[in-house]
């Protein structure tokens, strides 16, 4: 077993870079990247100052959803690589003391893996059909769904098992993506052991895919699709323990995170995990306790508008949320499954009432915005890095998408025929899905496929402009975006400080001032005129340059004492 640092807190205030391995580099020329590509750009890696990384699933899978339908949770795709390709990534980047989280998917596996082959050929009332949500259909002929419930990718939630005996499978996401049932013994003691698998091999971390949703009650009369979203509307909203959802954030969950916390436990230093937990502001703590997966994701910053007021109620909250779980608080303004923060910055401002997916304004606004997108991308570009600059200045740990170093905005124009994402075809294409986050990095703005890979195209197709995004064109260009993230994260490293956070009255409303101990101000201006910055204050890094002592629009500077 890989030798680990023994600092116990190394993750309440790291930057961790998320890699989503398919579409970093392509070491063979496939198309696809892999984990060799990823070795590759270890000294990249390490030059950005982060503390470590997590890889979006490189197991074996279907490629229904981008990776997320495991096919078995404890090796590597041969598409991506093999275990000793994994272990040779984790010692390179302990040579540079970057530590390595991987993603669970407990919530569902790929119909390919072996349990749900085994559970559709065992038939009905087998213990292997046990291990998945099997119930019967409605009807004489049992060929209707057990439940009008919709899939998160739009359709129904139910599919047939296609055995001819009536019997139907539950899958929150895709068909191809079956859910487990947390009621079965098996179903824990399997995920303890992969839990274990990943450890040895020297993981220090695990994100946890869609943490609220493990344990279901299918049990007894069940509502209908409209009585469930308002069961969970109530239940976002108001997050109290009294609201109870057949498969939503309920009490039970708590009981698989405790186990997995023994776990944890069994290493040195323990290892920790976030929760990807859509839920209420109050129950939040459940899952960053130090008796479950120690802590959880705070996405409210990446439902923010640019907007100065909303982002100090939030990071109020955050805060909040963070130490009743006695935890650190995370921010991240992007990821594999959202609209990249630099084109959604230069959208105009989002109805936004904390919980859009109940939001129709909302819902709206989204499905305009992909079919015309009214993007100003030198505005989207500015507020990003003010963005960043804002929540790389907070105490907790920052998550960075592949590529923001980069600016990257998001790819609008994948043509349809190469959509990957199981969103776009269940909702015949109204919704364009999560692609557009994921196409692949430019390297090298002149080579073939931007220097992702050498010989086939990559599995995405990168447009025409993402070349003037690329890293070689950025590395040496002192005022690039990429040698801004390399300057604010060293920066970092030098003020980082006790988690604690002092707000600053500001005269101005569009003005976010605060300071952390050790004199270090963080100033930003999410108006469009300029302030004047503090008397007695030197900058040390700005977001956009300064002028005549003043504080530019959609600008953030960190301050110290002159």
């Amino acid at each position: 077993m890989l030798q680990r640092n023994p600092d116990p807190d190394w993750w309440r205030q790291a930057i961790i870079y998320q890699i989503y391995p398919r579409s970093f580099c392509d070491s063979n020329g496939d198309g696809i990247g892999d984990l060799r590509g990823i070795t590759s750009k270890v000294p990249y890696l390490a030059s950005l100052g982060i503390d470590a990384v997590w890889l979006s699933p490189f197991y074996p899978s279907g490629l229904k959803d981008g990776g997320y339908d495991v096919s078995d949770y404890r090796d590597v795709d041969p598409r991506i690589g093999t275990l000793e390709d994994f272990d040779e990534l984790v010692m390179a980047l302990a040579e540079v003391d970057i530590k390595i989280m991987v993603d669970i998917v407990p919530n569902h596996s790929s119909d390919e893996h072996v349990w749900f082959q085994d559970a559709l050929k065992a038939g009905k009332g087998s213990k292997e059909r046990e291990r998945y949500i099997f119930r019967d259909g409605l009807g004489a002929n049992k060929d209707i769904p057990p439940t009008d419930w919709q899939c998160a990718f739009g359709g129904p939630s139910w599919s047939p098992s296609g055995r001819d005996d009536g019997q139907w499978y539950y899958h929150m996401f895709d068909s191809s993506q079956p859910d487990w049932n947390w009621d079965n013994p098996e179903v824990h003691e399997d995920f303890l052991t992969t839990l274990r698998f990943w450890a040895d091999r020297g993981v220090s971390g695990f994100r946890i895919d869609v943490a609220h949703a493990l344990v279901k009650d299918f049990n007894g009369d069940l509502p209908n699709w409209e009585e469930m979203n308002g069961i969970r509307e109530k239940k976002l909203r108001n997050g109290n323990k009294h609201i109870t959802h057949p498969y939503m954030d309920r009490d039970e969950v708590q009981e698989v995170y405790k186990e997995w916390r023994k776990v944890f436990e069994e290493y040195n230093p323990p290892l920790f995990a976030v929760a990807e937990c859509w839920v209420a502001p109050d129950r939040k703590p459940l899952y960053a306790s130090s008796e479950g997966l120690g802590q959880a994701f705070s996405f409210d910053i990446m439902l923010c508008n640019f907007d100065a007021q909303e982002y100090r109620e939030c990071i109020i909250q955050s805060l909040k949320d963070s130490e009743k779980a006695g935890s650190s608080t995370t921010w991240v303004l992007s990821n594999h499954d959202e609209l990249r923060h630099v084109t959604r910055y230069g959208l105009p401002n989002v109805p936004n009432a904390g919980y859009p997916e109940f939001d129709d304004a909302f819902n709206e606004y989204k499905r305009s915005r992909f079919t015309n997108p009214p993007v100003d991308v030198a505005t989207g570009l500015k507020r990003a890095k003010a963005a960043t600059l804002m929540i790389l200045g907070l105490p907790g740990s920052t998550y960075v998408y592949q590529g923001e170093e980069l600016n990257l905005p998001e790819v609008i124009e994948i043509p349809n025929d190469q959509r990957q994402d199981p969103h776009f075809h269940r909702t015949k294409g109204e919704c364009l899905g999560r692609d557009g986050c994921r196409v692949p990095l430019p390297w090298e703005a002149t080579s073939k496929n931007l220097g992702f890979g050498s010989d086939r195209p990559p599995h995405l197709s990168q447009p025409e402009w993402m070349k003037d995004y690329s890293v070689d064109l950025q590395e040496y260009n002192e005022d690039s975006t990429l040698n801004f993230y390399r300057r604010a994260l060293d920066v970092r490293k030098e003020l980082q400080c006790a988690e604690e956070l002092e707000w600053i009255k500001h005269d101005v409303e569009d003005v976010l001032h605060f300071a952390r101990p050790g004199g270090w101000e963080i100033i930003m201006n999410a108006g469009k005129t300029p302030v004047p910055l503090p008397d007695g204050r030197r900058v040390i890094v700005s977001s956009s340059e300064m002028k005549d002592g003043m504080l530019d629009g959609e600008t953030t500077a960190w301050l110290l004492a002159e």
